[in-house]
């Protein structure tokens, strides 16, 4: 995929400095939308030109980078990199939710480390996005957990029990048997299925509401096991748990958890 950069700076030689970078022969997937020499400009630029990154200064007259963040909106703004001679800006840089801050004078490598950060983002970003949009077709078309796949002159019933797994611009459908345990990574989540883990754009919360009714229990803040699965629990010097599943999957257990999770088990610790 092309990749369309706006880059901010009231420095002419940092601009310049940027896009040579940027030029570079192994750069091939960068498209350069524009420059800005101030945060006004960069505004405007954001909201017609809507760029997939923006290489932002932060330290500009009138209107610094940070202004133009919060004037954009932070649903709004693409994923940026922030650009500075003053370390003292990371923390506020990266309450922004910045892909990146980098320091001037740019280091090379540093350059490319940053910008692949920014790949992956938007990749991400966009991959969430197209399989949303798969998910609300398919939840616009009537009858789809009625539909019945003939095979072997048989009939499978897609049943409204399944769960839709939106992941690598993929609709999954997947029954709760297909489902090992859940994990939480960072602002996603990995559902583990014996063939593969599935990367979604989901919270604990809303997941764990989902699949509750379905044998699945919240044991840790950051996982959620199929109760079919667990075939062991062993305990731990420090208190807590340690879940084996029938995969030899091992599972943290909050001793916050413990309790439900026997009870849920029938059994007694």
């Amino acid at each position: 995929m092309t990749i369309r950069v706006l880059i901010v700076d009231d420095e002419p030689l940092a601009r310049e400095g940027v896009s040579l970078r940027l030029a570079e022969e192994e750069e091939e997937d960068i498209d350069i939308v524009g420059e800005c020499a101030n945060g006004s400009d960069a505004i405007r630029a954001i909201l017609s030109l809507q760029p997939d990154l923006v290489f932002l200064d932060i330290k500009m007259p009138k209107v610094n980078g940070f202004d133009v963040v919060h004037a954009v909106g932070l649903e709004h703004m693409p994923p940026v990199i922030f650009l500075t001679a003053y370390d003292e800006y990371a923390i506020e840089a990266f309450n922004t939710h910045a892909v990146d801050y980098l320091l001037k004078p740019i280091d090379n490598a540093r350059f490319k480390e940053s910008l692949q950060h920014a790949r992956e983002q938007i990749l991400k970003n966009s991959i969430a996005e197209r399989s949303e949009q798969l998910t609300d077709l398919l939840t616009q078309t009537k009858g789809l957990s009625k539909v019945s796949l003939q095979k072997n002159q048989g009939t499978t019933q897609l049943s409204n029990e399944r769960l839709v797994i939106r992941s690598n611009g993929h609709v999954y459908l997947l029954e709760s048997s297909d489902i090992y345990w859940v994990e939480a990574e960072g602002d996603y989540i990995s559902v583990h299925t014996p063939e593969k883990s599935h990367l979604v754009r989901e919270t604990m919360k809303n997941m764990e509401a989902r699949l509750h009714d379905q044998g699945f229990q919240r044991v840790h803040r950051s996982s959620i096991v199929n109760l079919f699965y667990v075939r062991e629990l062993i305990s731990l010097d420090s208190g807590d748990y340690k879940i084996i599943l029938r995969d030899n999957t091992s599972v943290k257990l909050s001793r916050n958890y413990r309790d439900i999770l026997y009870k849920r088990l029938n059994a007694t610790p």
